[in-house]
């Protein structure tokens, strides 16, 4: 069975941190390319950074390059993204998600987990 638990969200002033983490389990993630997706009330689901499963590159969307940084330790099975600077308009359930073998700009994911709020106050 399959799973992705996120963890770390919570609630943070603006200009604050947050660490968030994905630990996952059942499926062989030194071949997963993980992504992390946020959705905010009343708007879609974007994809705002990406870890190539062999280390080939990441992605980050224009509103989080250079404050979102993406990382993974296949040794734990889990991804992390690092948020400084945080803003309000990053407020979001934030959701990790895997892609066997898949290219780091895509977004087409296979599994998911069930997503971490992060709150930003101004």
């Amino acid at each position: 069975q399959v799973q992705l638990v996120e963890s770390g969200g919570g609630l943070v002033q603006t200009g604050g941190s947050l660490r968030l983490s994905c630990t996952t389990s059942g499926l062989t993630f030194n071949s997963q390319t993980m992504g992390w997706f946020r959705q905010a009330p009343g708007k879609e689901r974007e994809l705002v950074a990406a870890i190539h499963w062999r280390g080939e590159g990441t992605f980050y969307s224009d509103s989080v390059k250079g404050r979102f940084n993406i990382s993974r330790d296949n040794s734990k099975n889990t991804v992390y993204l690092q948020m400084d600077s945080l803003k309000p308009e990053d407020a979001a359930v934030y959701f990790c998600a895997a892609r066997a073998l898949g290219v780091v700009h895509t977004r087409l994911y296979d599994f998911w987990g069930l997503g971490t709020q992060v709150t930003v106050s101004s």
